[in-house]
């Protein structure tokens, strides 16, 4: 009879091997693993199933990956359910594991800090600076004897620095997939999405290198924000404290589009919010909860002339009141 392994052994064995399949994987994450792995029997055992799964999808044509991800055969150790549990968190929907490896919900997995969606929580890092992650953030901290040093993996995350109890005050950055922001004794915001970046400075000042342009620094001051690619810079728009909103758990809204906000609420929320374009540029004002989406959308449906469509709990539509027949 094949062990069962208990879901949260296989969770942390898929972030191991996630962990050291990332291009900055280190000796130490090695040996932390090999720890791991060591602690206890089922450990070792997830740990080799996923490897040997792992190995099987990268000998299986890419026009037969998704039929056979259903097989039996590749949840040998868990039932049809868990197993197709675990291949959401590995995988996007009809995917495979190793085309996984560039996205955010693969970088959540791998990242050292992350949280779910839906959750937002505040971390302290070892020099006593603090961040906020958003809903699916993740980041990987290295400090180091010259630099303190965050990767953005996926998400937004608030970060209000230390000072640096190291006598060489080392420089304090995040580095995101757009470029790197030094911050400058700051309090600040940090989005990535998946073209462009979105910083908004609160306190202090910070200083963006673009990935690539790192020679020509951009310098964002107090209340002022900028939006980044890889290439180039759009500052000068100011920063609104609403941008920091979701640090208490609130979307604040002063005329924003419909479409917009409701992209914002499916941040914080499992399965598929849709908008109908035929009321997508409705203006919203007000302030909506982002632990409780479903309060959300039932405030809009009483703000505007709007219904909330529930095919499931994860499955929603907002659409136009249909106008009563003549």
């Amino acid at each position: 009879m094949e062990v069962l392994i208990a879901p949260a052994i296989v969770r942390q064995a898929a972030r191991w091997m996630a962990r050291l399949w990332s291009d900055d994987a280190s000796d130490e994450d090695q040996a932390d693993c090999a720890r791991w792995r060591a602690a206890h029997p089922h450990h070792d055992l997830a740990w080799q199933r996923l490897q040997a799964f792992e190995g099987r999808l990268h000998s299986v044509p890419r026009d037969v990956a998704r039929h056979a991800l259903r097989e039996p055969a590749c949840a040998a150790y868990l039932n049809r359910r868990r197993a197709l549990k675990l291949l959401a968190m590995l995988l996007p929907v009809g995917g495979m594991l190793y085309a996984a490896r560039g996205t955010d919900a693969w970088q959540v997995a791998m990242a050292g800090h992350a949280t779910e969606k839906g959750e937002i929580r505040e971390i302290m890092l070892p020099d006593g600076t603090r961040v906020m992650l958003a809903s699916a953030s993740a980041i990987d901290v290295r400090f180091d004897a010259s630099e303190r040093r965050l990767i953005l993996r996926a998400g937004e995350i608030l970060v209000t620095t230390a000072h640096d109890p190291d006598p060489a005050q080392r420089p304090f950055r995040v580095q995101g997939r757009h470029g790197t922001v030094r911050a400058l004794g700051t309090r600040f915001t940090l989005r990535q999405d998946e073209h462009t970046s979105r910083v908004a400075v609160f306190e202090g000042a910070v200083e963006v290198r673009l990935a690539h342009a790192p020679e020509r620094p951009v310098r964002i001051a107090t209340g002022q924000g900028a939006v980044f690619s890889a290439d180039i810079v759009q500052s000068g728009a100011p920063a609104s404290a609403s941008a920091a909103a979701w640090t208490k758990g609130v979307l604040v809204a002063d005329n924003m589009r419909l479409d917009d906000l409701l992209a914002e609420l499916a941040r914080y929320r499992p399965g598929l919010l849709r908008c109908d374009p035929a009321v997508a540029s409705l203006s919203v004002n007000g302030v909506f909860s982002l632990r409780d989406t479903d309060r959300a959308l039932h405030n809009l449906a009483l703000a505007l002339p709007v219904q909330v469509v529930a095919r499931t709990r994860y499955w929603v539509t907002v659409q136009a009141i249909p106008q009563a027949a003549a």
